[in-house]
């Protein structure tokens, strides 16, 4: 059925419209209401409204509904807390082992890796498209109702207001006019006049802080989404021994344990059933981050690095720079060689030449010791062989560790000979060195001459390093939200309506909250105008004199 749109002063408005966009005549079924307007949009016309809607502007009308959009948050808060019921990402025997069945049930269920699952993901995405819609829905015809205010709205427009007033005046009314406009700026009124009608206005950006708030919560969603892009989250545990520095994985940042401090509680600090035990009082890393600047991927090179923080690492007191974080979560006082200090014997003339420095981890890849020159080919921290034969690293930690060098120098080879070093004697006979140098092993020996030519380190310090390059705009995103809330909680947005016909004065006023302020301003203007009124005689419904 057709639907005549266009309003007597003849503007064409579009279907659905409450009030004509431009005089702010109440249309259809709000003319013949006496209630005060519902002025949330000034009565524009939203898209989710049309009567006959498409497939489109079903879906557009399905993700716009606030009520839609608390039932998906609803849901996302019930999934997030059903995921933290068990730790998220182990693996499937570290769930049946602690929790029994429930916990191999929780893992079958995919609630292990919750935060990563599809539906979850999707729910993200829908609270993000619906906060999209609601804010487009609402937004656009906002700002073109704000844009183009007309200035001489309808008398029906301006007594159906939750403030009002209308009375006789003295004078001519464009005189009176911009006498009230001069005490209206006074109180940061944005005033605009058509001869005898007027229109003040503030904290107008108000409106605004809804639909900034919904931006903020979209960044912060796609910020949490972005946090399943490779690289842009990681964390995982190094270990780092006194005076070590070791790359963090994946990143091009190194950090350096310059030292590890452990105190512990004196018996007196104990109760009576803790006095036999040794319990750690506070355990902290001294701790040096430093950047890779140059010569970082290529290998036997050793990476030029640029200090960028220094800080002690102690338990919830991380250090973090540029999304890496870096936390203190143990340590392990178990000793590990550090480094030794080998001699070359040169079995055929009994001459030694050295000592060398050979450290465990990051050892030079050429190394001159006398007439010979050491080129290291490989390096293990914990030496094993896999069930092919092939040699192996357990961990990263100098366990067992094995050096394969290949030996320049008098009575070897021109082109060089292997030769497999183990600086712990158990490891030199558990997998036969001398065997496996062969002839080489009757000519020279690797070996070490006291245990001050040892060194080991006391504790190592295990760190958990995160790195979530998202939590940047996470904060972002929180930030935009605590913005757009302030801006709707703390300035409301006034707006004042006037005309003066035949000598009489018609006044309305609203605002988005705080209606009682409202009503103080409009009494305070009128009194500066002569006009004595009660603040309450303002509201809802008007007082005549």
């Amino acid at each position: 059925m057709f639907q005549n749109t266009k309003c007597e002063c003849g503007h064409q408005n579009p279907p659905e419209t409450l009030l004509c966009e431009s005089c702010g005549k109440p249309q259809m079924e709000v003319e013949e209401s006496n209630e005060p307007l519902e002025m949330r949009y000034d009565g524009i016309a939203r898209r989710s409204q049309k009567s006959n809607q498409s497939l489109l502007d079903k879906v557009w009308s399905f993700f716009s509904s606030v009520k839609i959009a608390i039932y998906l948050i609803l849901i996302t808060l019930l999934g997030a807390a059903v995921g933290t019921i068990y730790p998220q990402e182990k693996s499937a025997d570290y769930y049946a082992e602690h929790y029994g069945w429930s916990g191999e049930l929780y893992d079958k269920l995919g609630l292990s890796t919750m935060y990563d699952s599809w539906w979850f993901v999707g729910l993200l995405v829908m609270i993000g498209t619906s906060l999209v819609i609601c804010s487009l829905d609402r937004v656009l015809p906002l700002y073109r109702a704000l844009n183009k205010q007309q200035i001489r709205k309808h008398l029906q427009f301006i007594n159906r207001q939750k403030t009002v007033y209308s009375g006789p005046i003295d004078g001519d009314p464009k005189e009176w006019v911009a006498t009230l406009e001069k005490h209206l700026r006074k109180r940061r009124y944005r005033v605009h006049t058509d001869g005898s009608a007027l229109l003040a206005e503030k904290n107008r950006f108000s409106r605004w802080g809804p639909y900034i708030n919904h931006i903020g919560l979209i960044v912060l969603l796609l910020a949490l989404l972005a946090r399943t892009i490779p690289d842009w989250k990681m964390e995982q545990t190094i270990a780092v021994r006194d005076g070590e520095t070791v790359q963090i994985p994946d990143t091009e940042y190194y950090v350096k344990n310059e030292k590890f401090t452990i105190e512990f509680y004196n018996k007196n600090e104990l109760p009576d059933r803790l006095k036999e035990q040794v319990r750690p009082k506070l355990y902290k890393t001294q701790a040096v981050l430093y950047k890779c600047v140059s010569q970082c991927d290529l290998p036997g090179v050793e990476p030029k690095l640029e200090q960028v923080k220094a800080h002690d690492i102690i338990v919830n007191h991380p250090m973090s720079y540029k999304g890496v974080t870096i936390f203190q979560i143990g340590y392990d006082d178990v000793p590990l060689l550090k480094s030794v200090k080998p001699i070359i014997e040169d079995k055929v003339n009994g001459k030694t030449y050295g000592p060398f420095e050979l450290p465990m981890k990051n050892p030079k890849t050429t190394i001159e010791v006398g007439p010979y020159t050491l080129f290291l080919k490989a390096n293990y921290m914990e030496f094993a062989l896999n069930e092919q034969g092939d040699p192996v690293t357990l961990s990263r930690d100098p366990k067992s560790p094995a050096f394969i060098f290949m030996i320049k120098g008098p009575g070897l080879d021109p082109s060089g000979e292997p030769y497999m070093y183990f600086p712990l004697q158990k490891d030199k006979q558990r997998f036969s060195q001398d065997k496996i140098n062969h002839d080489l092993s009757s000519k020279l020996e690797i070996r070490v001459e006291g245990m001050e030519n040892v060194s080991f380190s006391t504790y190592t310090s295990y760190l958990l390093i995160r790195v979530d390059t998202a939590l940047t705009f996470v904060w972002i995103g929180l930030g935009i939200c605590m913005l757009g809330l302030l801006m709707g909680a703390y300035w409301h947005h006034r707006r004042i309506w006037l005309r003066i016909d035949d000598g009489i004065l018609s006044l309305g006023a609203h605002t988005n909250k705080n209606h009682f302020g409202m009503r103080s301003d409009v009494e305070w203007a009128l009194q500066r105008m002569g006009i004595s009124v009660e603040r309450d005689a303002l509201d809802n419904g008007g007082y005549n004199s």
